[in-house]
């Protein structure tokens, strides 16, 4: 009965889109470092082979268990990001990463599904009052602990992730929308008030918003990587310069080119045409997972879950690609399924695999 029922409902155009993306990402990966001893292109293939099995996984389990665990998902959240401000690994300065017989694992990823998850069920046994001021307001209570956790790392591109996912959410649970745009004119004006903070915002993160509006200020310093990544992308035109013939990337101008400014190598390798490829490909799969969240009519729990996959995935696209050609500041944001790193990729990987669950198991609803 399952069998059948995974055959008849499952996403196959979602599967597609997921697969070739996930291909491009380590043909480029393969591009950027095969002539660097790194193991990143190794240890990629293998967080591939497991976040398909966690794909595989999420697809099979009805998606409706997760309402009964939302309390437990939401401690352990809580705990891993408490956990990692204490025991983690840093890089840069930053504490983000647990490490674990040799792989770094990073709680912060995990979060944004624990968000999904315990906001979704929130929002599903609330969904009566959420036009009151009372639940929108608890609403972003629910994310505002591990919101603080993660900026506390410092994480602020993950942190405006959450916040992204909780507005996505909320909105289509039928919250006002005014009420949520008084609420973001509120955190402008926090975040305005605080900017002078160096405890709270930390200096390279002014940096970043700063040079975002005049990179040519500072060309060899906080505007470096702006520059850089500009200069990449228009040197591949329209063609690209082909596979592994990057110059800007190979010759060590683009800093993280394995990761936030991965977009660049795409840009200069393949050109106008393979970096818009990309982004149809990207299209197609947030598109498919639009038609999920549309098809889902009598189960609030699915459509919120589905809503919250696919606005953390589309914030994703939307600020790495921005960043990379300049439109929009450098957050630290990783393009899903291409950039390196084993916890985006397995999480991603999952979270398409809750698509797929609720494509599948919609019609059973919990009682």
């Amino acid at each position: 009965m399952l069998e059948r029922r995974l055959r008849k409902n499952l996403d196959w155009p979602l599967l597609l889109f997921t697969s070739l993306l996930t291909v491009v990402g380590l043909v480029v990966l393969y591009s950027v470092t095969h002539a660097d001893p790194s193991p990143a292109y190794k240890k990629q293939i293998l967080w591939m082979v497991l976040g398909y099995g966690g794909l595989i996984a999420a697809t099979w389990i009805d998606y409706h268990i997760y309402q009964r665990t939302a309390r437990h998902f939401y401690v352990v959240n809580l705990l891993l990001l408490t956990l990692v401000l204490i025991f983690a690994h840093k890089t840069n300065g930053a504490a983000r990463w647990i490490r674990i017989a040799g792989f770094e694992f990073q709680p912060s990823e995990t979060a944004k599904l624990f968000t999904i998850l315990t906001l979704g069920t929130y929002l599903t046994r609330h969904q009566e009052t959420i036009g009151s001021w009372r639940t929108l307001l608890a609403s972003l209570g629910h994310i505002l602990i591990p919101t603080l956790l993660i900026f506390k790392q410092p994480d602020f591109g993950t942190s405006l992730v959450l916040v992204a996912i909780w507005a996505g959410m909320v909105f289509l649970a039928g919250a006002d929308p005014r009420k949520i745009g008084v609420l973001a004119l509120t955190g402008v004006a926090l975040f305005a008030l605080v900017w002078h903070s160096n405890k709270i915002i930390r200096p390279y993160q002014k940096e970043r918003l700063t040079i975002f509006l005049d990179p040519q200020a500072d060309p060899s310093g906080s505007g470096y990587h702006v520059v850089q990544a500009r200069i990449a992308i228009g040197s591949g035109r329209i063609w690209g310069k082909g596979l592994l013939h990057s110059t800007q990337v190979k010759g060590g101008f683009i800093p993280e080119k394995q990761t936030d400014f991965i977009f660049t190598d795409i840009g200069e390798e393949l050109g106008l045409v393979g970096g818009i490829g990309v982004i149809l490909l990207y299209g197609g799969l947030l598109w498919r997972g639009y038609k999920i969240i549309a098809e889902v009519d009598e189960d609030t729990y699915g459509k919120l879950v589905a809503t919250g996959v696919v606005t953390m995935i589309a914030f994703h696209v939307v600020v790495n690609i921005g960043m990379n050609v300049g439109i929009v500041p450098v957050a630290g944001v990783p393009l899903p399924l291409i950039s390196a790193g084993g916890s985006n990729v397995l999480v991603t990987l999952f979270s398409i695999g809750l698509l797929e669950s609720i494509s599948v198991h919609k019609h059973q609803l919990l009682f």
